[in-house]
């Protein structure tokens, strides 16, 4: 009898888990992200494992992968691919971002052309080339890497790319406890499992919602639009993201219904990145993480 969806991404996690040691929030809302159709940036500073992570879930999950490794030279067609002329016509010879999981390592050093290029490829899953649209492969995953330190030959990403990732997930420093394991450990290269995605995303949409938990993204969302610390409010697609995104972790957490954990869970992978705080809240020392902590707690979300 063949594995259920829930089944096999609960091997799949354990899995990864054995690749990158004690980062397991890190491998939830990654896997959370792609149930919820979604595109994650992973932020933190090097050697933290963001690209061990992408590497060991494209393998594991058996689906296809590219890694684009983002340049200042680097052009828009090295992404989409390019028609070059042959036997009398011209042919579309695809780009690496034909794969289901890409990887945009260092996204955040390409320039903004190229940066526009990978935005129509998130949002119109496919790509347009010579006047022809084409089509990109079913689940389309973009797992894009940034140092949020690093200044210097960066082209910081504006926010309508921004609000394309589904979550930024932050890579925090290994725990105490962790430092051993790490340095004793070889990790463990995930054997692929066969992992039914287009399944499970359907299943995801199945979790139910309680009335109180949309009235109180509702409330937060026109919160976050009255809060004189915010140049804007919350968009009706970073709305829809925390939604899917509090789905996504009810159902890796074998849950039927969204709870408020899930709730609090996916707001703080959904929109931070998507608060944006004005000259004045930044110079009086604001975060977006505190501004939404305390709109949260207002909006009744415990």
């Amino acid at each position: 009898m063949p594995e259920s969806p829930f089944q096999a991404l609960s091997e799949l996690r354990q899995a990864l888990g054995g690749v990158l040691f004690g980062q397991e929030e890190a491998i939830e809302a990654l896997l959370a992200t792609l149930l919820a159709r979604g595109h994650a940036l992973l932020e933190g500073v090097p050697g933290l494992g963001k690209t061990l992570l992408a590497e060991s879930f494209a393998r594991g999950s058996g689906l296809s992968y590219k890694r684009i490794q983002f340049t200042p030279d680097l052009l828009p067609q090295d992404l989409t691919g390019s028609e070059v002329f042959r036997e009398g016509g011209f042919a579309f010879i695809p780009g690496p971002i034909f794969a289901q999981v890409v990887l945009a390592d260092e996204v955040n050093r390409a320039p903004p052309k190229v940066q526009s290029a990978l935005l129509e490829a998130m949002q119109e899953r496919a790509v347009t080339v010579g006047g022809v649209r084409h089509p990109l492969p079913e689940p389309f995953f973009v797992v894009a890497t940034q140092n949020p330190l690093e200044l210097e030959g960066t082209y910081p990403l504006p926010e309508a790319q921004l609000d394309r990732f589904t979550a930024r997930i932050p890579f925090r420093p290994p725990r105490r406890e962790v430092w051993l394991r790490i340095l004793t450990e070889e990790p463990r290269t995930p054997e692929p499992q066969r992992v039914d995605f287009l399944a499970a995303q359907r299943e995801v949409e199945q979790v139910r919602v309680a009335r109180e938990a949309l009235e109180a993204i509702t409330h937060v969302a026109f919160l976050t639009g009255e809060d004189k610390r915010l140049r804007m409010g919350l968009s009706p697609r970073g709305a829809k993201a925390w939604l899917a995104l509090a789905r996504a972790l009810a159902y890796l957490r074998d849950k039927p219904l969204i709870d408020w954990k899930e709730l609090k869970d996916a707001a703080f992978l959904a929109l931070p990145h998507r608060l944006f705080l004005t000259e004045e809240a930044l110079y009086e020392g604001e975060s977006a993480e505190g501004v939404l902590r305390e709109v949260l707690r207002k909006g009744g979300v415990p």
